[in-house]
């Protein structure tokens, strides 16, 4: 199939940063995207930002979308599914980004026939770098999957996984940005302490992890051979990490994806 129109049921933060991402960077036309939100101050706010078609139809957008990205909560799924069930086409694609709704839970709510693909996108999808993981149902083609590959790239990087593994892949990439977020604050604010103006202090932090995440996804080096390469015998960065070493720093990462997986 070819992909000609997606649907968007929920425009919040997450289903925003994948269209800006398939406008922006993957090629995508906004008369190809139709959405629909709540409110009212979201349906302008994002007619105004992104172009597309916006409005309170559920039923319309399920019935005109090739792809179908379901974009609320999960507590809301039932409802939303019961309103839309009818309205979806045999051969439409239903898109879940919800946490902890499984491929079984969907075919409950549809019909076991529906196709399905239960996905963990991440809100860098807004700058073309986003990290989706997808587990497609059976009911998908092979040609089906092709373009599937095709559209949650064009936000970013996509792979296919086991869908036990989508609980351990929300903690790790679609939680992460916010770790990441706050590693970024603690070092400009430590920056700061040593009198760095702090729009400087961001720029510094910033560009670092861009450009140790870069080095690790381009060269394909493990991280630890790329941090020896950082660190030379009695110099400043061994006792930085010796520092954080002490204060138990890769553990409290480990903990922290552990207990965000145990909340799934």
């Amino acid at each position: 199939m070819a992909i000609r129109t997606i649907g968007f049921i929920g425009c919040g933060k997450m289903a925003q940063s994948i269209i800006n991402g398939m406008i922006t960077y993957g090629g995508y036309s906004p008369d190809q995207i139709q959405a629909t939100a709540v409110t009212d101050k979201t349906i302008n706010y994002v007619t105004d930002k992104f172009g597309i078609q916006m409005g309170h139809d559920n039923k319309k957008v399920a019935a005109e979308s090739d792809v179908l990205y379901l974009a609320v909560k999960p507590y809301v799924y039932p409802d939303v599914i019961e309103e839309v069930r009818s309205h979806v086409r045999e051969d439409t694609i239903i898109i879940t980004i919800a946490v902890g709704v499984t491929l079984k839970e969907m075919a409950s709510l549809f019909s076991p026939n529906t196709k399905v693909v239960r996905t963990m996108p991440n809100t860098p999808s807004f700058v073309g770098e986003g990290m989706t993981a997808y587990s497609p149902n059976e009911n998908l083609t092979d040609e089906e999957l092709e373009d599937l590959q095709h559209l949650f790239s064009s936000y970013g990087k996509a792979e296919m996984v086991k869908e036990e593994l989508m609980n351990a892949v929300t903690a790790v990439s679609g939680s992460s940005p916010a770790y990441v977020y706050i590693f970024i604050e603690a070092m400009a604010d430590g920056a700061v302490k040593q009198g760095i103006p702090r729009e400087l202090a961001y720029q510094l932090a910033t560009q670092a992890v861009y450009g140790a995440a870069k080095m690790v996804m381009d060269t394909g080096i493990h991280p630890g051979e790329l941090k020896d390469h950082v660190t030379t015998p009695n110099g400043t960065t061994i006792r930085a990490l010796a520092s954080l070493e002490e204060d138990g720093f890769r553990g409290s990462v480990i903990k922290a994806i552990d207990s965000c997986f145990k909340d799934k």
